[in-house]
This record gives C-alpha cells, sequence and structure tokens, in this order.
C-alpha cells in the first residue's frame, strides 16, 4: 500500500490557455479512500488521468508512496483503474477478464486462478465465472471490473465513476459495497464522481474541484458544516443550500421584509470591498417555519415534494420579484428549498414565514465569496 501526493500538478490541453487541472495540491494516505468530486469539466477524471500516467503533467509532480512517477509508464506504477464503461472483453469469460492482467503479466496458471477464485468470493461471483459479460447485468458487470483490478493487488485503486452507468438503487447498493470493499481491503483509492451523495457516503475524505482549481478538501462533515465558499456551499448537500445577496443594515442582514441578525463577529469580519453587502447561506433544514410579523423570511409556496419520512416545499422570496431573483438554493437561484414536517404540510400558493435556527446560518463575503466567520 502507498500514499499519493499531488505537488502543483499541472495538465494543460495543447491549443488551450486555461489548465485543465491548474497547480493540484493534494496528499491521500496510505489506505485512505478520496473522492475527487464536481461539475463536468472542472479536472477531476483529468486529475486521476495524470495519477494513473495517462495524462502528461506539464508541471509540477505526482508520487506514489516516497517514489516520483511523474514521468513513469502507466504499467510500472503499480496501479489499478475501474473505468465508467466496465471496459471487459466480450469474448472473455468473467474469469478470464478478471485475470487478463496476471496473464499478461506472466503469471503461474495456478496464482492466476487462486487469485481470480478469491476475489470471485469477496464479490459474490463465484458463480458466475463461465460467463460472458453479455449475460450479466450492470451491477455484476461493475463488479467483474472490481475483481479485474482486485487480482492485481496494487498500490493504489483508481475508480473513474464506475457507478454512472447503473440504474438509482442499484447504484445506492453498489456505492455500500464498493466502500466496505475497500475498508476491508485497506487499498489507497482516489475515487472520481459528479454526484456530491456518493461522494458524502462513501468518502473518508472530500476534494471539491472547479474549472481545475482545489476549492476544498475535508471530511464529508467539514464539508457540510463548514464549506469555505460560496461554491462549495451549494454544491454539497441536497438538496442544496440556499444562498442569498442581502444587504447588511443595523447589524441585520436584509432582504425585503425578511431580516436575519449577525452577530459582532460577522459584522467585523466585513470589509470595505463588500460594499455593505453578504451572501448569506441556509440548509433547508436549518429553517423553522414561524408566525407572519415576526421578520421571518416569506416563502411562496410553489410545490411539495412528500418523500414519506420527509418533506420539502420549493418556493420563492414572497412579494418583490425583482428581490426574488437574490435568494434560491445552490440547484436554481430562485428557488429557496424548506424542509418541513410530512404530516402538516402546506399547500401550492400558500405563504409561509420561515427563520434560520440559531446558529446555523453560513455567511460569505460578497466580494470573494470565501467563509466569514459566524
Amino acid at each position: 500500500m502507498a500514499s499519493v501526493t499531488f505537488d502543483h500538478a499541472t495538465r494543460t490541453y495543447p491549443g488551450t490557455e486555461r489548465p485543465a487541472v491548474d497547480a493540484l495540491d493534494l496528499e491521500v494516505a496510505d489506505g485512505e479512500f478520496l473522492v475527487l468530486v464536481g461539475p463536468s469539466g472542472c479536472g477531476k477524471s483529468t486529475s486521476l488521468r495524470m495519477l494513473a500516467g495517462l495524462e502528461d503533467v506539464n508541471s509540477g509532480r505526482i508520487f506514489i508512496g516516497d517514489r516520483d512517477v511523474t514521468d513513469v509508464q502507466p504499467k510500472d506504477r503499480d496501479i489499478a483503474m475501474v473505468f465508467q464503461n466496465y471496459a471487459l472483453y466480450p469474448h472473455m469469460s468473467v474469469a478470464d477478464n478478471m485475470g487478463f492482467a496476471l496473464k499478461i503479466a506472466g503469471k503461474p496458471k495456478a496464482e492466476i486462478r487462486q487469485r481470480v477464485e478469491e476475489a470471485a468470493k469477496i464479490l459474490d461471483l463465484s458463480e458466475y465465472l463461465s460467463r460472458k459479460p453479455k449475460a450479466l447485468s450492470g451491477g455484476q458487470r461493475q463488479r467483474v471490473a472490481m475483481g479485474r483490478a482486485i487480482v492485481r493487488q496494487p498500490q493504489v485503486f483508481l475508480m473513474d465513476e464506475p457507478l454512472s452507468n447503473l440504474d438509482a438503487k442499484l447504484r445506492v447498493q453498489t456505492r455500500t459495497q464498493i466502500a466496505s470493499l475497500q475498508r476491508r481491503l485497506g487499498v489507497t483509492t482516489v475515487y472520481v464522481t459528479h454526484d456530491q451523495t456518493e461522494a458524502l457516503t462513501m468518502g473518508d475524505r472530500i476534494a471539491v474541484l472547479k474549472d481545475g482549481v482545489l476549492q476544498q478538501i475535508g471530511s464529508p462533515r467539514d464539508m457540510y458544516d463548514t464549506p469555505a465558499n460560496v461554491f462549495v456551499a451549494g454544491f454539497i448537500g441536497s438538496p442544496a443550500m440556499n444562498l442569498g445577496d442581502f444587504n447588511v443594515q443595523d447589524g441585520q442582514a436584509v432582504l425585503g421584509s425578511a431580516r436575519v441578525p449577525l452577530t459582532r463577529t460577522t459584522l467585523d469580519a466585513i470589509t470595505p470591498e463588500d460594499e455593505g453587502r453578504i451572501i448569506l447561506g441556509f440548509r433547508p433544514e436549518a429553517l423553522d417555519q414561524v408566525p407572519e410579523g415576526q421578520g421571518g423570511i416569506p416563502v411562496s409556496v410553489n410545490l411539495v415534494e412528500e418523500l414519506g419520512s420527509d418533506a420539502f416545499v420549493y418556493g420563492s422570496l414572497a412579494g418583490d420579484k425583482e428581490l426574488a431573483e437574490h435568494l434560491g438554493s445552490g440547484e436554481d437561484s430562485s428557488q429557496i428549498i424548506v424542509r418541513c414536517d410530512p404530516r402538516d404540510t402546506p399547500m401550492k400558493g400558500d405563504t409561509i414565514h420561515v427563520q434560520i435556527k440559531q446558529g446555523e446560518q453560513h455567511v460569505f463575503s460578497s466580494a470573494t465569496s470565501q467563509r466569514l466567520p459566524v
């Protein structure tokens, strides 16, 4: 096993001015499950391919353990990659697919058979070893691709959106299996996904990228409770955090009739560059319904989503339509999301008033989008 280190690693594709990955500084501990997450085009897959040796590193270095692998061929890096599209040989059986890399490496047949059978037992594939990929379900094919990586016994697993081709229920089941398997094997794993729910449920730590730049790295709880900037706040969490552009007046954040008290610590952190404005964030579950007239945020209900154990109200800031565009969620900049009691939900067209629970607001600089103390 080994750690992984990106030391100011940069990748700029020919014909482009902006790097796809810009000076990535990241360390993955030995045995850790790290998830790289971000929207399409943020550089997460490029980072993984740089580690695999499939993309050149234009500047900076990459280490696996204490070994500089920046210019080492992919086959000599002692890594195993699981691809989004499984990449199985259709004419080979499951056993042959799983053992193919060992066969190419010249391993004895008895050792290949032993390793394949061990991996198949771990992945519950023992009864499918003689089948061809076309006779398997999507989840089984994904497990075969995992098995092919496991039999290699590499220092590092690389996984590039391995669940994106599975249906929703199977995706939930398989992500649990992958996370459990990684903890059982203890192999350092770098996992790429655009799905922040996968990131929160699977990773020991999460690294969030945007436009090739690392935004924040930390535990799932760190990401959820203390996002470093507006982008991370709006990206991490499902449903997304509500974010609004508020004026600061008399120690309060003000938007229309909404009034949110600010702490002295927050007020002292506001700079002249903010021009008397802040960005206020609050999660759907951080809101309490209050009677009208208590300074709460008025929300006009557009839709109620009932999920059995939970219910979510989707609405907009009631009153001035121009002001409504200044408050929304990370998913939709003009739509507020409120979690409410599933046995006492408002009706479409109602107006409810909500207040942020004590200590559960997030404050960001209007000028820099960086987190301010609360």
